[in-house]
């Protein structure tokens, strides 16, 4: 093998891994803070809301109130997996994504 194909070669595995952090990046650094915002707002939604002149209040949307538990669901889940990725990394082993709930297993 040349040293031009290794240089290729080895440009291609950092692209690559540059492309993984910055998608990662986006969806935890941006997207996890936009589906809690969407909770917060789920949960407005859904709750009642009194009118300024004295009237009775308007009873909120329970869709929302669903909504909301579903959003907040979402970003707890995401954030155990976060923790247990850290806790099962420091053990010196990974994460296998077979199902719902990651299971530990031996680094390969």
């Amino acid at each position: 093998m040349s040293n031009g194909s290794a240089f290729v070669k080895d440009l291609h595995f950092a692209g690559t891994a540059i492309w993984q952090v910055l998608l990662a990046s986006v969806v935890l650094g941006a997207g996890l803070p936009v589906i809690f915002a969407l909770g917060v707002r789920s949960l407005a939604w859904g709750s009642a809301r009194e009118a300024g002149d004295g009237a009775p209040a308007r009873p909120g949307n329970p869709l929302g109130k669903v909504l909301a538990v579903v959003l907040f669901a979402v970003v707890l889940y995401i954030l155990a997996i976060g923790i247990y990725y850290i806790i099962v990394g420091g053990h010196g082993k990974e994460l296998d994504f077979n199902g719902i709930w990651p299971s530990q297993v031996a680094k390969k």
